[in-house]
């Protein structure tokens, strides 16, 4: 039987690396758990999904085999894999890491999976009959820029945080602001059952833009070399057009392709514009986390792996209980 997450001893240093697409975070996320004997929980929302690997950079099988990652493959694309699900299941990956004497890392980009599994979720209130149904004809009608639109008048700040094209979440989030008669993310604030037990050091990737922008660029440029208009298509064949991973940034684009909707030259374009907006969205979101410690460049810098190496070290040594078995 699990242990509950929340029964850990106090003070269980715990590691929170977060940060734009593309900023390096696996790579120092791999540097620490291998200087301080640590496993990494995954924090993004599409690579949970199995069979999705070209358009989710998630880490290597390579990249797996050097430290234990957990809250990768999870699920199957056709099923369901909310925030809450994640945050529940990541819960547990943190107990079993400490259980085991290691410094547990949750490295990843999606801030609302994030907040899910440190300050967990606010209780849903009940919904409209209908109301589901009607936005997403609504979205098919008018598009899903329209949806996004509605949202972005009920609560910028979920707006901000879900893309444009996310047509469930947008949904989900419209929904959830309307039966309550109030912003979604002001309900995250009540009710929520917090993780305990931890002393959390977070930390967040922050590289100049025009770096990150490139990285970006090349990071969706060679998505498509690799072969994600295949691995879409794939998908596709398999799970059909109704599968919502294949919404997520890259696979619509490559979807399109499919559909000759786009040319391969337009897909590529519109995946790094798309993947740039994302990162913007992001860093909005991170920065309003608090106490996080800003590195001002990527995780595969010298320079910013020392500065995270340093912060770690120090974090440790604060009377943590766990220190003599992870030093």
């Amino acid at each position: 039987m699990v242990k509950p997450a929340n029964s850990v001893q106090p003070e269980t240093p715990l590691i929170v690396l977060a940060g734009p697409t593309a900023s390096g975070k696996t790579s120092l996320a791999i540097r620490l758990a291998e200087q301080f004997n640590g496993e990494i929980v995954s924090c993004d929302s599409v690579a949970v999904y199995r069979e999705m690997e070209i358009g989710t950079a998630k880490p290597s099988h390579e990249e797996r085999a050097l430290v234990q990652h957990h809250m990768i493959d999870i699920a199957w694309p056709d099923e369901a894999c909310t925030a809450g699900d994640y945050g529940r299941q990541a819960r547990e990956a943190l107990t079993g890491i400490t259980q085991r004497g290691h410094l547990p890392i949750i490295a990843g980009g999606t801030g609302l999976y994030l907040r899910a599994l440190i300050d967990g979720l606010f209780p849903a209130p009940p919904q409209q009959p209908g109301r589901r149904e009607r936005l997403r004809n609504l979205a098919e009608v008018r598009g899903s820029a329209y949806l996004h639109r509605i949202l972005a008048r009920l609560d910028v700040t979920a707006a901000a945080s879900i893309h444009v094209n996310d047509v469930p979440k947008v949904v989900r989030a419209i929904e959830v602001s309307l039966a309550a008669k109030q912003p979604l993310t002001e309900q995250w604030q009540k009710g929520r059952d917090a993780l305990t037990g931890y002393n959390i050091l977070r930390f967040g990737l922050n590289p100049p833009r025009p770096r990150l922008y490139e990285r970006i660029n090349q990071r969706a440029a060679a998505m498509f070399d690799r072969g994600l208009i295949e691995e879409t298509e794939r998908l596709l064949e398999r799970y059909g057009r109704d599968c919502r991973p294949l919404t997520s940034l890259g696979y619509a684009e490559a979807t399109a392709v499919l559909g000759n909707q786009l040319t391969r030259e337009q897909a590529v374009s519109q995946a790094q514009q798309g993947h740039r907006n994302y990162a913007k969205r992001q860093l909005t979101w991170f920065r309003r986390e608090p106490d996080m410690h800003w590195l001002e460049g990527c995780g595969s810098d010298e320079d910013i792996a020392q500065q995270a190496l340093h912060l770690v070290s120090h974090h440790l040594k604060c009377g943590d209980p766990l220190m003599d078995q992870i030093g």
